[in-house]
């Protein structure tokens, strides 16, 4: 954004030079060269009045009139040269060998009473020459014509001058212009940048995070709002964890309460009420899992992160000890394939849950004698943990649902869909992924991502 405004302001400082500084610089050099012509000009008609009477009376220029034009021409560099009536030459300040130069446009036109003007170029001086010629008459009648052929470098020298002083100008122009863009862009985008930061840390569980009122007022307003809705965030979440404590343990303790009390019946009742009383007791057990998962996944989703490096290795090694009793008992095998010294960046304690979940339901979806096969792997910056089961898998729309909350592929089998979608929650909030693969050649294969060592800073 900083960059955008720079550019804007700069944009703006260059569409204001352009449309100042061309315009005055195209009028200057008219005004320069009308000027010169005008001084020609009038040069040119002071010279007719001296001959005027000479070329009237067909009498040759006098002595003194041809050393004017020769000093004029050695004062100013330009060319004096007086025709008759015919436009042959009388007077040259710069002979050239050509005495008739009826047939130049100029001339003729100034023979025929007209005042005629303009530029050429000159390779044999190598620049431009303007040049004015002005009809010598008297009562109507033209007697000859007079030719000033005046070299513009002198002129041009001063325009390109001038040119070159509105450059510099503008180049100060711009280099004031970029600092005070560059100082407006950073007392703009800073609090913007503030303000960002604290959206994200407020967006990754730091309800404390707030931005500070700086920068314009407008700005300022934004932060102080942004501040407000944080605040009233962090209010209401704090009710809702009060509320989520509050209703576990308000649960909890009657569903305790109600299996103690089933469990105490049992001696009393007879044999035909004991399937009910022993199908009471699991619904009391599935209620209990049930809030239980409910409790944990309301948790993931306020998960503040605090990623730390941690060995995945002896994590797995120790999370699949605690499992391995349970595999047993179903008759399952728990096999462990570690690569050397793979570390992962994650908040203590939420890879355990993250493993604890997947190897239940690799546990619960494998049937008897299959391995199971957890393994780490390092790749392309990335720290994976790979949990591959033998069990029926689930197709590509399954696996595409299997994050959903409450959804389970299977009917009829324990549980309530909860898992997948708090270990989806505990690695998103660390920065990582996870995928569900198809096994080979059949099973599934959950893989979870989280940030190698490399990436730790």
């Amino acid at each position: 954004m900083k960059r955008r405004l720079l550019a804007g302001y700069l944009g703006v400082a260059v569409f204001v030079l352009v449309l100042l500084e061309i315009p005055l610089a195209i009028s200057y050099a008219r005004a320069e060269r009308q000027s010169l012509t005008d001084k020609v000009q009038r040069d040119a008609v002071a010279l007719a009045s001296l001959v005027e009477d000479s070329l009237e009376q067909g009498a040759s220029v006098p002595a003194g009139v041809q050393r004017i034009a020769q000093d004029y021409g050695v004062d100013t560099g330009a060319r004096v040269l007086v025709t008759d009536s015919r436009g042959r030459r009388l007077v040259d300040s710069a002979p050239n060998g050509t005495t008739d130069f009826s047939s130049r446009p100029e001339i003729a036109r100034a023979l025929n009473g007209e005042i005629a003007t303009g530029t050429r170029s000159s390779r044999t001086l190598g620049t431009d020459l303007l040049y004015v010629a002005v009809p010598v008459a008297s009562s109507g009648v033209v007697h000859g014509a007079i030719r000033i052929s005046y070299p513009t470098s002198a002129v041009d020298a001063r325009i390109h001058r001038y040119w070159t002083v509105l450059a510099i100008i503008a180049a100060v122009v711009l280099a004031v212009a970029a600092t005070v863009a560059a100082v407006l862009a950073r007392w703009v985008t800073r609090p913007l940048d503030h303000l960002e930061q604290a959206a994200d840390a407020v967006g990754s569980g730091n309800l404390a995070a707030r931005a500070p009122a700086e920068g314009p007022p407008e700005v300022q307003r934004l932060a102080e709002t942004f501040n407000s809705m944080a605040s009233e965030l962090d209010i209401l979440l704090r009710s809702q964890d009060a509320f989520v404590a509050d209703a576990s343990h308000q649960l909890r303790t009657p569903l305790a309460a109600l299996r103690l009390r089933l469990e105490n019946l049992e001696p009393d009742v007879t044999d035909p009420g004991k399937e009910d009383l022993q199908g009471a007791l699991r619904e009391v057990e599935r209620l209990s899992a049930l809030v239980d998962g409910l409790l944990t996944l309301a948790r993931a989703d306020r998960a503040h992160s605090a990623p730390s490096l941690i060995s995945l290795g002896p994590l797995v090694e120790e999370r699949v000890d605690a499992w391995s009793a349970l595999a047993a008992e179903s008759d399952v095998r728990l096999r462990v394939e570690l690569e050397n010294e793979v570390a992962a960046l994650a908040t203590p304690g939420r890879v355990e849950q993250v493993l604890d979940n997947l190897l239940a339901n690799a546990i619960d979806a494998s049937p008897v004698g299959a391995t199971i096969t957890v393994s780490t792997r390092a790749a392309n910056g990335w720290a994976e943990l790979h949990i591959t089961d033998e069990g029926r898998g689930l197709s590509e729309s399954e696996r595409s649902r299997a994050f959903d909350r409450f959804w389970q592929a299977h009917e009829g089998r324990d549980g309530f869909g909860l898992g997948l979608a708090i270990v989806r929650r505990l690695t998103a909030a660390d920065g990582g992924d996870v995928q569900l693969r198809a096994g080979s050649p059949n099973g599934l294969e959950a893989v979870v991502r989280l940030h190698g060592a490399e990436r730790r800073g």
